[in-house]
């Protein structure tokens, strides 16, 4: 069993309310930087909430496109992509640096992260924007991922990621949303499969399976209606196991 572990969220999407019930089960957070969801005021609010209870910031940039909650893959160019991921990095390290807040770490959001796991050319302007802005910053990506290689080659450090609450395929990514099994609706299921990432190494995919798969950090889905639930009963089986929560990676 992994003696520490990284639990992470999405959140700056939804429900102020929500995240904060979320915020005390978290160590570090991915925050909405306006354009698949939130806004400034959603930014300064959600930052206020990480600083209050020692939570990580991280930017969580997206395709430009509301519309869809930046779940639908646009066809744009990479260095356009470089483009938008520097414009909302740099968005979010005015607001958190107004509350004297460090922005740690970027996680893509939605179909952009999908895009990046396994397009080298994309992967590489996303850590190339990334670099370009704060050398320092860590890039959170899919394990096993393009995401993962092209940080690396920009000389960033990496944490992988494993998702909770999210099936998947033998390949080792994850089923898509379109798909009826894509998400797990089981706290008991959920916590399993997390343990199973931490104690060996390995998921079992939605075909049977079971699939090498190392972690660094666990994402728990902050717009889920058991993300809650989720995170409580993960984070008090994690601990029971004797694992720390810490945004402390690689």
């Amino acid at each position: 069993m992994k003696r520490r572990i990284d639990l992470n969220a999405d959140v700056g999407e939804m429900d102020a309310a929500d995240d904060a019930a979320l915020m005390p089960y978290l160590s570090s957070a991915n925050i909405a930087c306006g354009f698949h969801a939130g806004s400034p005021l959603r930014m300064r609010e959600t930052v206020a909430l990480c600083k209050a209870h020692g939570v990580a910031v991280g930017a969580h940039p997206s395709y430009w496109d509301r519309a869809h909650f930046g779940r639908r893959e646009l066809d744009i160019p990479a260095d356009e992509i470089r483009e938008l991921v520097r414009y909302q990095i740099g968005a979010l390290q005015a607001v958190a640096a107004a509350q004297g807040v460090r922005v740690g770490h970027v996680k893509p959001h939605g179909a952009l992260y999908n895009r990046s796991a396994r397009d080298a050319v994309v992967a590489d302007a996303i850590a190339d924007a990334v670099a370009s802005v704060d050398a320092g910053l860590m890039l959170v990506g899919l394990a096993g991922s393009e995401s993962l290689a092209a940080g690396r080659r920009a000389g960033l450090r990496v944490a992988a990621e494993g998702f909770a609450d999210r099936r998947y395929t033998a390949q080792a990514r994850l089923v898509p949303r379109s798909s009826p099994d894509a998400c797990i609706e089981s706290t008991d299921e959920a916590v399993a499969q997390v343990l199973g990432m931490l104690s060996d190494g390995r998921v079992r995919a939605s075909s049977g399976e079971d699939v090498a798969l190392s972690v660094d950090t666990v994402c728990l889905h902050g717009d889920g209606p058991s993300a809650l639930a989720f995170a409580r009963a993960l984070r008090s089986r994690l601990e029971g196991e004797g694992v720390e929560i810490s945004a402390e990676r690689p």
